[in-house]
């Protein structure tokens, strides 16, 4: 079939940074898929902990280990990509699994749909109990990203193949942002190219993992902002999803007693008109004491957590 010369010119990024319980099965879904990759790049982002020695351990043709000085996911996403040969890059975290026809199905997509800048699929998030489906996007086919994105996810990570020289030619991932460098990268592909999604669960996604980027709030150290995004003449949702983002990030900011930042962050994106309840709690989060402010959020996102996934 002529998907499988697609998926031989897929190749396969994982970040590595102190995964050592998690980098064993990451890879092993990977060498279990039906079809094989073009390649599979591991760029081991400084780990101290024995992560890169495993991969090095599980080596065989297709995987390639590259050591650098500890940059940031995005400066090791961005170095895999430069590095690849394959014209489509299939991005997967240190840390979740694939199901054994994902690349299969991912190659099925870019013969049905060719031309698109992204190409996302349905997850399962793990908690470490149980594994629950995720509020992904339920349409089939290209999709308004934007649209879908307010309300739903279409684009994670580990369930997400870019077209390579699409995304290194947008200056691929901000390197130095530590939280919503993903969805940075995703704006600018999604105004500029189609997105396609497959609403199956072909990706396991582990909240549960040690290490885990998202759960850990370091401040920024980098050039680049969400306020650059900003594009007022622009008639799309891309404003109010960058709005969405980086109000989402100044509650963290917040709960971590960065009253200044997720002050102008609520100053300069009070245009928007879909992300009220995102901006209030960001001013009562605010409002708090800094020593209460971390506690409260995480009341708060366990509950909704549980409430959620109980269909209460």
């Amino acid at each position: 079939m002529q998907y499988m010369e697609s998926v031989s010119n897929i190749s396969v990024v994982i970040p590595l940074y102190n995964k050592a319980s998690e980098i064993e099965l990451t890879l092993c879904s990977v060498l279990m898929q039906s079809v094989q990759p073009r390649e599979i790049i591991v760029v081991d982002d400084g780990s101290t902990d024995g992560s890169a020695e495993i991969v090095e351990r599980l080596a065989t043709p297709i995987v390639r280990l590259i050591r650098q000085q500890n940059q940031g996911v995005s400066a090791a996403r961005n170095r895999a990509m430069r590095e690849a040969t394959g014209e489509w890059v299939a991005l997967l975290d240190g840390d979740d699994m694939w199901g054994t026809d994902y690349l299969r199905s991912v190659a099925a997509m870019i013969e049905r749909w060719p031309g698109c800048g992204a190409y996302g699929t349905g997850f399962v998030i793990d908690d470490g109990e149980r594994q629950v489906k995720a509020n992904y996007c339920q349409q089939e086919g290209v999709v308004d990203f934007f649209a879908e994105s307010m309300t739903r996810y279409v684009l994670i990570p580990s369930a997400t193949t870019l077209r390579r020289d699409l995304a290194l030619q947008l200056g691929g991932f901000p390197e130095g942002m530590r939280m919503g460098e993903d969805q940075f990268l995703w704006t600018k592909i999604a105004r500029v190219a189609d997105v396609a999604f497959l609403p199956q669960p072909l990706v396991i996604y582990s909240r549960a993992a040690t290490n885990r980027s998202a759960a850990i709030y370091r401040p920024e150290q980098t050039s680049f902002s969400f306020e650059q995004l900003y594009e007022p003449e622009r008639k799309d949702l891309s404003n109010e999803y960058i709005a969405r983002v980086a109000l989402g990030k100044a509650l963290i900011d917040s709960s971590r007693g960065g009253t200044d930042v997720a002050r102008r962050a609520l100053e300069f994106f009070s245009y928007n008109t879909m992300s009220h309840r995102i901006a209030r709690k960001v001013r009562v989060l605010n409002a708090l004491p800094r020593f209460m402010r971390g506690t409260v959020l995480w009341i708060y996102n366990t509950l909704a957590w549980v409430i959620a996934h109980k269909g209460l």
